[in-house]
């Protein structure tokens, strides 16, 4: 049945249909009585001759009638017009949590809200004795003022529990639905209705565990190919816990929910107001969202928090914000705050403390390559995520600590901290190496490579070169500035040709006036206490400095001995704000791994050492990796492993980085980039060892990421404009002079030709978040391959399957073969966890995939991350000692 525009039912006249689903046609109408919008469903023509269709449709007007609760869709009318049975309801407008979820998962606030809204009117309902018996996102509108519970259609009153057959033997309710079937949706049962028994109250709760952790992550709780895949994964298997795959989710969220999908009905919370009371606990942030029984020892509680993010840490740094000036004195406090497994802090990236120290920004990517901002309140358990911030890098504070700053797709823009409307401060970054927000309303940014700093108001418009390279001076960039208090000054990094001569220097916003500070491996930091913090020979050092007469005052002092810097480009992984310190923390002990198919270890190369990526020859003897010197410099060389021996030669040794090799295409030389003159450029050496030559050098960063298989030509990704990254065709005959595969609005990462060098496969951002696509070489339409986020595309070496990094972290593997009409994909087919460490923000290359089908990957040795934060508070007191 469709109903046209204008057919009246009753006083009810038609306007345009809604929605349609197994039990009923639902249309926007007009009440001609009472002026006003309301919904009409309808029972369809070929259901209205089934006696149990009506008499389901007629269940369903009753239950509604009994319920009255502002967040229940509410029934005004029933009637029949002729042969057309119909319900009356409240006109809603929104959208379904399902269409909500179809962008992603849900901020934490609003995970709490809703939950605590569905709870109340599920307990409205089974206080009726009413068990809705199929909650799921497309039952839940999501409207102005909250949520609204709708289709109570296999609604049915509660009885004793108790076991009605099996699961293939008989319905849930027999005769109310079709012969021999299960009320309900699949992925939202609880393992009572698939195995056929009765239904209550406990039924409806599971099905909200499942509707809240696809809230929490937006992921669903239970997935499979199959119909009988799933109904087993419910039966038998655990969802992964909320915090593994959103990594800002409170620990006492995932106790909720787990208590939700416990199997057994007696194991599960017992009423839905129990389950609200719990949400809204969490919400207002009592004992920082952990469940406790109230009369446990907090400090004993609080010791054996274990959250994704250093949650115990946390905890103890609010503790001491809270036992300030008790008589004692400020007591220095240091904990680590890591990311959970599958998710990092982005790699070239840098905590944000605000300038009062009570708070912190961060980026963390997951394994898709997916990157957002996040703010935590230092003295709470509770993390946000800033809605619209995907891709965002290098969040810094406004002075007074209201809002952040950040760059995105190329872009310079702002956001109030708690979250709201975006505010593009300058179309044009011209790159984006840091910037500060300094008190007379002007932002200093650092752009690419070669080109000064630059100055823009921080309501917006056009930045104006605010310092001058010195070629004299040997000025290759200036980078990553930072304010000093009187918002006139600042300092920035002046990197040098020569990498050992790079220098901090000290410059006015209103003149090209500038004044040399002292020699640094890494820009500067200003610390509200008086400190420049900076990084020489690995350590972390602050120096007293006058901001007045823009002179050091004594000599500096060692804060720790092993701090997280980049070679490459002077970025110093530290922020102050307040008596706070945030800073990240090297860690070198990493292994190369061989894993089969099911990810099972079989096997290890090499020693224990800081591996960045790698790459496995054509024959698979041997193995080019870059390796981060772990005692002098910190820089990346490229190093070759004899698979056989395990045997590992240094293939490069200078003072610069060396890294993301790439095997020639008979497997006698290695590629590599270095950045010795200021930009990556392009560089090449027998693999043996011997004399070095000069590939590419321009005045533009690009990185080598593969070869064509006749070895004619390199693949490449880079920018000229130091903004998106393209690919590009490099001949290494003639003159060598790249040229773009492909230029597009969009930025091209990793890109990997097929064992036959007819098709090339990439990693995207063109889908919005970083997808891998496919294409024939070297041009054609392209094809999105992955369905959940992709980075770090590897072909097998027989061309039929391709391999790439999918959002959650899982190495994934794509069946393909080649068609007259194009690439022909099966349905990706998760691996196992990749668990890969040295994953970058430039070109990851985590793993690979040898001849005879193991995979190689560099992970981290033991349970510690790779690239902690530690979170210093009062970290002043210790140089006063």
């Amino acid at each position: 049945m469709t109903l046209a525009a204008g057919t009246r039912l009753g006083p009810y006249e038609i306007q345009t249909p809604i929605g349609a689903g197994g039990m009923g046609e639902v249309y926007r109408a007009r009440d001609t009585r009472l002026e006003r919008t309301v919904a009409v469903k309808v029972l369809p023509t070929h259901l209205s001759a089934s006696p149990e269709s009506r008499q389901r449709f007629e269940r369903e007007a009753k239950t509604i009638s009994r319920l009255s609760h502002p967040h229940i869709c509410a029934l005004y009318d029933v009637g029949r017009e002729g042969e057309t049975e119909y319900l009356v309801m409240e006109y809603l407008e929104g959208e379904t949590l399902l269409d909500r979820l179809a962008k992603g998962a849900l901020p934490l606030e609003q995970t709490l809200r809703y939950g605590t809204e569905i709870a109340d009117a599920l307990e409205k309902a089974h206080r009726q004795g009413i068990v809705h018996r199929d909650l799921k996102p497309a039952n839940v509108m999501l409207t102005k003022t909250g949520v609204k519970l709708l289709d109570f259609g296999l609604a049915k009153g509660m009885e004793a529990p108790g076991s009605k057959g099996s699961l293939t033997s008989l319905p849930t309710q027999q005769g109310l639905t079709q012969e021999g079937t299960i009320l309900g949706t699949f992925q939202y049962m609880a393992p009572e209705q698939l195995e056929g028994k009765e239904a209550d109250a406990r039924t409806d709760i599971f099905a909200f565990g499942a509707t809240l952790y696809e809230m929490a992550t937006g992921k669903k709780a239970f997935a499979a190919a199959t119909q009988a895949s799933l109904i087993g994964a419910i039966l038998h298997t655990d969802p992964a816990p909320i915090s593994a795959v959103h990594p800002m989710s409170p620990p006492a969220l995932d106790r909720v929910v787990k208590t939700c999908l416990a199997k057994d009905p007696e194991d599960r919370w017992q009423n839905a107001g129990d389950v609200g009371k719990e949400l809204r606990w969490i919400a207002e942030g009592s004992a920082a969202g952990m469940t406790v029984p109230a009369a446990a020892s907090r400090p004993r509680v609080r010791e054996a928090i274990a959250w994704a993010l250093a949650a115990a840490g946390l905890l103890a740094g609010a503790t001491s914000f809270l036992t300030r000036g008790r008589g004692t004195g400020p007591q220095s406090v240091r904990f680590m705050q890591t990311p959970p497994a599958g998710f990092a802090f982005r790699f070239q990236d840098r905590p944000a403390v605000s300038p009062d120290g009570r708070r912190i920004a961060f980026s963390i990517t997951d394994g898709g390559g997916r990157t957002r901002i996040w703010v935590r309140n230092l003295d709470t358990l509770s993390a946000r995520v800033l809605e619209g911030t995907e891709g965002g890098s290098f969040a810094f504070w406004s002075p007074d600590g209201r809002q952040l700053g950040f760059f995105q797709a190329g872009k310079l823009r702002r956001i109030d901290a708690e979250g709201g409307s975006i505010q593009t401060i300058c179309e044009d970054t011209g790159g984006g190496f840091g910037a500060t927000w300094g008190t007379k309303g002007v932002i200093v940014l650092g752009s690419h490579f070669g080109t000064p700093l630059s100055r823009v108001p921080a309501d917006g418009g056009a930045r104006v070169p605010v310092t001058v390279i010195d070629p004299a001076r040997g000025d290759a960039a200036h980078v990553y500035p930072a304010f000093l208090p009187d918002g006139r000054h600042f300092v920035f990094a002046a990197r040098n040709v020569d990498p050992a001569k790079t220098v901090l220097v000290v410059a006015d916003i209103d003149s090209n006036e500038t004044r040399v500070l002292w020699r640094s491996d890494t820009t500067a930091v200003w610390s509200p206490r008086g400190y420049l913090l900076f990084a020489r020979e690995g350590a972390l050092f602050a120096q007293r400095f006058d901001p007045a007469k823009l002179e050091a005052v004594g000599a500096p002092m060692t804060v720790v001995d092993d701090v997280h810097f980049f070679t490459d480009n002077n970025l110093l992984q530290v922020s102050a704000g307040g008596d706070v310190l945030a800073y990240g923390l090297w860690r070198h002990d990493r292994n190369l791994v061989w894993l089969d198919r099911k990810g099972t270890p079989v096997g290890t190369l090499g020693q224990v050492a800081d591996y960045e990526d790698l790459r496995i020859s054509p024959k698979g003897d041997r193995v080019a990796v870059s390796i981060r010197d772990a005692t002098s410099g910190r820089n990346l060389d490229v190093w070759v492993l004899d698979v056989a021996r395990g045997i590992a030669s240094r293939l490069t040794s200078d003072r610069p980085d060396e890294f993301v090799p790439t095997w020639s295409a008979d497997g006698q030389r290695v590629y590599y980039t270095s950045d010795r003159a200021g930009f990556y450029d392009i560089y090449a050496k027998p693999a043996s060892g011997g004399a070095e030559e000069v590939v590419l050098k321009t005045n533009w960063d690009k990185l080598v990421s593969d070869v064509t298989p006749d070895g004619s030509a390199l693949v490449l990704g880079g920018s000229p404009s130091g903004t998106r990254e393209d690919v590009w065709l490099l001949p290494l005959a003639g003159n060598r002079k790249a040229k773009p595969l492909f230029e597009t609005e969009f930025t091209e990462y990793s890109a990997r030709l097929s064992p036959d060098g007819r098709w090339i496969a990439f990693s995207s951002d063109d889908a919005g978040p970083r997808e891998i696509f496919v294409q024939a070489f070297p041009s054609g339409p392209r094809r999105r391959v992955s369905t959940s986020g992709g980075s770090s595309p590897v072909w097998s070496r027989d061309g039929k399957e391709l391999f790439y990094a999918a959002g959650d972290g899982r190495l994934t593997a794509v069946p393909f073969r080649p068609d007259a009409s194009g690439p022909v994909f099966g349905p990706p087919q998760p691996l196992f966890d990749l668990g890969a460490a040295g994953l970058s923000s430039y070109d990851p290359r985590p793993y690979d995939v040898s001849p005879d089908g193991r995979f190689l990957v560099v992970r981290v040795v033991g349970e510690e991350p790779s690239n902690p934060t530690v979170i210093d508070v009062h970290w002043t007191e210790r140089l006063k000692k």
